[in-house]
């Protein structure tokens, strides 16, 4: 892994604290696909990606970058390769070390919940949280919780996301689009109204090939949805996008588009900091 400056060590300034949380339902997913993750399609366009977003965030090289819920790395580490500070952070303990394998200067990566980021407050210029790096994947509520666990647990997300966020500094995050998870439904998919969660069960292959069948939970959000729970973080919605992998740009929200990028700001004041079922 990349090493940070030994005298502005944000990871010192607020160490992970254990929580009474399960074992995430991705992380299954994660250990089986392994590298093999890297041949699907939707990794392909990370170039064009990281290119738009250095343009929308300004970002230069020395900056520094939190990548949440950052896979294998590819947005990471292609960041790390223009001169920008990064930490990337994932769930999967096996993404962390492909994300650590040979990484670039000015890469560091670790494994955390990203509901408590082990970083400093307005540690980062920048923040990404990309193709439902986090955002979005905290599944159906427990039994016996409300409906509204799923939008505490990415509100608490979105928290720290802003806590971490220098005042004026800038987060992009992607969402899945719910207009066109319903538009679209598989027929063997099961989306729920009420929590906006969509479920499906699917096969995945491992870097040999072997074929098993995971578990999927994402959650879909509106254009209004993200704006109304940005502001509860203490961000400011600047705008939101209609993208989709390898395609982002300036495209106002459409049905027909998988993904919304969120753009927005942390406010000059305090951020709120969200709290999740179970934490």
């Amino acid at each position: 892994m990349g090493d940070l400056p030994q005298d502005d060590d944000p990871l010192r300034a607020r160490p992970p604290q254990a929580t009474n949380q399960a074992r995430h339902w991705f992380e299954d997913v994660a250990d089986h696909l392994g590298s093999a993750y890297l041949r699907y399609s939707f990794t392909k366009g990370t170039d064009q990606e990281v290119a738009f977003l250095v343009e929308v965030l300004g970002l230069q090289p020395g900056m520094r970058v939190l990548d949440v819920g950052c896979g294998p790395g590819r947005h990471a580490r292609a960041l790390a390769e223009r001169g920008i500070e990064v930490v990337g952070l994932d769930v999967s303990a096996a993404f962390v070390l492909l994300a650590a394998e040979a990484a670039p200067a000015g890469l560091t990566v670790v494994r955390a919940d990203a509901r408590r980021l082990p970083l400093a407050d307005g540690w980062a210029d920048a923040a990404i949280s990309l193709c439902q790096g986090a955002f979005g994947l905290s599944g159906p509520p427990s039994e016996g919780q409300p409906a509204e666990a799923v939008d505490l647990a990415d509100g608490a997300v979105l928290g720290e996301l802003a806590r971490i966020l220098r005042p004026g500094g800038l987060l992009a995050l992607t969402a899945f689009s719910s207009y066109f998870q319903v538009r679209y439904l598989p027929e063997d998919d099961e989306f729920d109204a009420a929590t906006g969660v969509n479920h499906e069960v699917t096969e995945v292959r491992d870097p040999a090939g072997a074929v098993a069948q995971r578990d999927l939970w994402t959650t879909g959000w509106t254009p209004r949805e993200l704006r109304l729970l940005s502001r509860q973080a203490g961000l400011v919605p600047e705008q939101v996008w209609a993208v989709e992998p390898g395609a982002y740009g300036r495209h106002p929200p459409s049905i027909e588009s998988p993904e919304h990028l969120l753009l927005a700001r942390r406010a000059a004041g305090p951020a709120r900091q969200g709290s999740s079922p179970g934490q």
